[in-house]
């Protein structure tokens, strides 16, 4: 009778594989409408990627020769203007799109908790409020002393 679940936490690095696949990308681009929505999806998936973070990360390297000659940005502006702003981009982006699929399960594992509990309590289902209800009626008859007065668990 008690057959509740307790559901597995839903841990962030679990959904990694989800968000940051390029598999689903040709499926969110034919459910995009027009043209622009489209550009849209598949700029925002690519760049939300880590092989486009790898990719930034490269081509920030490729310029950290130039930053560090006399007369170039320096250390400190490359980090802060290239690096950091190229490659976070993509980090960033990565990882809301992870914690928005573990929030998602999070979500869903609630309702259906939510769902089996509002059904547990249903007054006409077989065990939920309806025998707590006939066992108060009892007791209440038993200490006004009617028929049956004798409580039986």
């Amino acid at each position: 009778m008690n057959d509740f679940r307790i559901p597995e936490a839903v841990r962030t690095r679990h959904h990694i594989k989800e968000a940051i696949s390029l598999r689903s990308l040709k499926t969110e681009i034919q459910r995009a409408d027009g043209i622009n929505a489209k550009l849209a999806v598949f700029f925002t998936n690519v760049v939300g990627s880590m092989w486009c973070a790898y990719v930034f990360a490269i081509i920030a390297f490729i310029g950290l020769p130039a930053a560090l000659k006399p007369g170039g940005e320096g250390i400190i502006a490359w980090i802060a203007q290239t690096f950091l702003q190229l490659v976070l981009l993509s980090v960033i982006m990565v990882g809301q799109n992870v914690q928005s699929v573990a929030s998602d399960s999070r979500a869903q594992h609630t309702y259906d908790d939510t769902v089996e509990i509002l059904d547990r309590l249903d007054i006409r289902t077989e065990g939920g409020l309806k025998e707590l209800c006939d066992r108060i009626d009892a007791l209440q008859e038993a200490m006004r002393g009617g028929p049956g007065a004798a409580v039986h668990p």
